[in-house]
Parts: C-alpha cells; sequence; structure tokens
C-alpha cells in the first residue's frame, strides 16, 4: 500500500506541474484593463495530441498502480518467495535514465530549431532505450538458468509480469519515436515536429518514474523510504 501511495503521490506531483507550465490555471477574466472573450476563453489551448498522450498516461498510471497494489497483497500470503533481483537492473535503470535525459535534450534543441542537436537527442534516446530492453531480456535470462521460472513462485510470475509490461509500453514509445526521428531526419521544420518531440520526451519521463517506483517495490526500498519518512514525521 505504501509504494502505491509513493506512486500516486509522484504521478499526481508531476500532473500538477504539467498542468502549471500549460497555464490552465490562469484566470484571465480576473485580470484588470483586459477584455476577454468567455467564448474563446472556454476552449483549451492545449494541442489535442498533448490532451490525448496526458488522458493515456492517466490510464497506464491507473494500470501500473494496480499492479502495484494486486503485488502488495500478494506478497502477504505464505507461499511468497520472492526471487533475488538482478543486479544487470541497476544498470538498466541507469540507461534509462540516460534515455529520458537524452529525450529531454532533443526536446529543448526542438524548442531551439537546433535540427543537429535535435536528430542526436532521438537517437541516443533510441539507442538508449533499445539497449534497456535487451537488458531486462538479459535479466530474464539469468532467472532462467538460475532456475526462476514463470510458474515457480506467484513471485517470479509478478516480477515477469511487470517487467513485460513495462517494457511493451517502451516498445510502443519506440514506435513513435522512430516516425519523429524519420521526420527529423529528413529535414522537416521544427515548428511542425517540435510538439512530436516534446511529447516523445513527455512519455519517456513518465515510463522512467513509473520503473524507479517498480524496481524500488522489487527491491522493498519505497516500503523502507515510507518508513524513514513515518519516523522523521513522529
Amino acid at each position: 500500500m505504501s509504494a502505491i501511495i509513493l506512486f500516486m503521490a509522484g504521478i499526481a506531483a508531476i500532473a500538477g506541474w504539467w498542468l502549471s507550465q500549460q497555464g490552465l490555471a490562469a484566470k484571465p477574466w480576473l485580470e484588470e484593463g483586459i477584455a476577454v472573450d468567455l467564448r474563446e476563453g472556454s476552449t483549451s489551448s492545449l494541442p489535442p495530441a498533448k490532451i490525448g498522450l496526458g488522458v493515456f498516461l492517466a490510464v497506464v498510471g491507473s494500470l501500473f498502480a494496480l499492479f502495484i497494489s494486486a503485488y502488495s497483497m500478494r506478497m502477504s500470503m505464505v507461499d511468497w518467495r520472492a526471487l533475488p533481483v538482478p543486479r544487470l537492473l541497476w544498470f538498466n535503470t541507469g540507461v534509462l535514465i540516460l534515455s529520458s535525459v537524452a529525450l529531454q535534450w532533443a526536446h529543448v534543441a526542438a524548442r531551439r530549431d537546433d535540427t543537429d542537436g535535435a536528430i542526436i537527442g532521438l537517437c541516443a534516446g533510441g539507442a538508449f532505450a533499445v539497449t534497456f530492453l535487451v537488458g531486462q531480456l538479459l535479466a530474464w535470462q539469468q532467472l532462467r538458468v538460475a532456475g526462476y521460472f514463470l510458474a515457480s513462485n506467484p513471485a517470479n510470475s509478478f516480477f515477469y509480469l511487470i517487467t513485460a509490461v513495462h517494457g511493451l509500453h517502451l516498445m510502443g514509445g519506440l514506435v513513435a519515436l522512430g516516425r519523429t526521428t524519420a521526420k527529423v531526419w529528413r529535414g522537416a521544420a521544427m515548428t511542425r515536429v517540435r510538439l512530436s518531440v516534446e511529447l516523445c520526451a513527455i512519455y519517456w519521463h513518465f515510463l522512467l518514474l513509473v520503473w524507479l517506483v517498480l524496481l524500488g517495490l522489487l527491491t522493498g526500498w519505497t516500503d523502507d523510504f515510507v518508513d524513514i519518512c513515518r519516523q522523521l514525521l513522529t
């Protein structure tokens, strides 16, 4: 349950920051000396694609919250035998962080109309993401060689399921990233692809946050973190 609270709090914090950056909290009709047409102000200034991504991320976040809830409840039963977390997951985490940083680099470059910088960031982000997926497959292989099979124990099943679902979402993001990279590579104007680059960066940051929470859940450090916070508050 503590992992769920931590996950949802992180999602809420990021959503609040993102909405504040979009100016949705502004009330132009309260500004003195400014005439505002309320009919025009009733429509959102956000692009439909960005709104759609926000709705999709909310759905995906709810899905992983359900996984976390099921994991937390199932691990309290007597037949639960936690499997050792492969050390390779820490390397994969670092690679995913680099992928997110590269996508942010591409986003900043796109805003500055820097085509070369955007291409470098997009290609680097995609390469790091593919490396992360390969690393996850290698981690699965290490577990299978050690005898931790999918149906051997509920803990094993949850590990494979959670990491597989996260990997599938990352693979879906690679499709959109590939299309955006191809457009930039062909010389499309930055004004036409800037939004696509931004959406890719947002999606990558979200998947990084989800993975960090999942890693904390699998390793058990989320519960330790919550206990430390409780001790500090008391």
